[in-house]
């Protein structure tokens, strides 16, 4: 046990407190943990169940090229395409209640797999259906995106999301993105809010989707 009296205890690394990172930070993912080589996109929130229609959230992926567009209708992974790049990017599965601890939805990414045009991996948070319904982001709490190796299970990063939504009216969100700088991948989050959804951020990155 480490005694608190120690002077060399305010030294040490408080691993949970390392990795939160805010808006406007940057973190190089590859000089964290020299062995990734898969990441796992976790994401995490909790709604009121009391209500009677629970706001359904959804992460999904846009894979951009140097334009910031995506090449093909695969380049998009949500709830209705969760498996591209011949497994190299998996969508594991839509939660509609965010109900339980930890991460809600999660999506597998095997870097090497990622063709070599596409400069950055989108992260979006979304409500389906949140225009009609009249629902919206600032309904998540506790909310969180992460980071993890998925073959040691070491988180790389974390961005809590709380402050940035709070009082939001939109539908949808950029919530961060991975870009790719040579051989490394940098996570940055961003909070870029969208009235209209995911149909406005898809239109915008190149590919019309029609929620059902």
């Amino acid at each position: 046990m480490a005694d608190i009296f120690d002077t060399d205890f305010a030294d040490q690394d408080l691993e949970m407190e390392d990795n939160f990172v805010s808006v406007g930070e940057e973190v190089n993912i590859n000089q964290k943990d020299p062995t990734l080589k898969r990441i796992l996109i976790g994401s995490g929130w909790d709604v009121n169940a009391f209500n009677a229609d629970v706001a359904d959230f959804d992460v999904s992926l846009f894979l951009l090229d140097k334009n910031g567009q995506t090449r093909v209708d695969e380049d998009f992974i949500f709830y209705n395409q969760t498996e591209v790049l011949n497994g190299g990017i998996r969508h594991h599965g839509d939660s509609r209640t965010g109900a339980g601890d930890g991460d809600d939805e999660t999506i597998s990414v095997y870097l090497e797999a990622v063709p070599f045009d596409i400069m950055q991996i989108m992260i979006v948070l979304s409500v389906y259906k949140g225009y009609e319904k009249e629902q919206n982001v600032s309904m998540a709490r506790n909310a969180y995106i992460r980071l993890v190796n998925e073959e040691n299970n070491y988180e790389l990063v974390r961005y809590k999301m709380d402050a940035d939504i709070e009082d939001r009216e939109e539908t949808a969100m950029l919530a961060a993105v991975i870009n790719r700088e040579g051989p490394k991948w940098h996570f940055k989050p961003l909070a870029e809010f969208y009235a209209d959804g995911l149909p406005e951020i898809a239109t915008k990155y190149g590919i019309v989707v029609k929620e059902h």
